[in-house]
């Protein structure tokens, strides 16, 4: 496991759900530096809410039928996205984004949550990346067993 994930292993032992969430995304931000944008967003009344965030003022409801967010509801996968520019339904939340990394958070066989990333650059994210980030999630997934987390708020 490398340090970014051990780093966020440790800010699940936090049993508040927003403040653990607010600094995993924290860590995620600094530990990959070009980012401009890291965040979740979480499944709440039949669409997808913005949870807590690093980066610019983002889209606050995503349908689960639109964009990559939505794409990584539908399929439960996750999406690396080399250009936004290029996927037709992209949701521009900051136009200076370019590439875009979305990773499901499962509980259950659901998706409950994304971890979502963007950068200003193309073809930004690699597989290395993604694999970090289908770790995070799967602790993410864990903290929300351990601590009893609630999405209904």
């Amino acid at each position: 496991m490398n340090a970014t994930n051990e780093m966020i292993r440790g800010l699940l032992e936090e049993s508040d759900m927003t403040a653990a969430l607010a600094n995993v995304s924290a860590c995620i931000n600094q530990s990959y530096e070009g980012l401009n944008w890291a965040g979740f967003y979480l499944v709440r009344h039949n669409e997808l809410v913005l949870g807590p965030f690093q980066g610019r003022p983002a889209c606050t409801h995503i349908p689960f039928e639109k964009g990559v967010c939505g794409l990584t509801y539908r399929t439960k996968q996750p999406q690396l996205v080399d250009d936004v520019l290029a996927v037709k339904d992209h949701i521009a939340c900051d136009c200076a984004s370019r590439s875009e990394l979305c990773v499901p958070v499962i509980l259950n066989d659901q998706v409950i949550a994304e971890i979502d990333l963007d950068a200003p650059v193309k073809a930004y994210f690699n597989e290395t990346m993604k694999k970090e980030m289908l770790q995070a999630a799967e602790d993410i997934a864990s903290a929300f067993r351990q601590h009893s987390w609630n999405l209904s708020v």
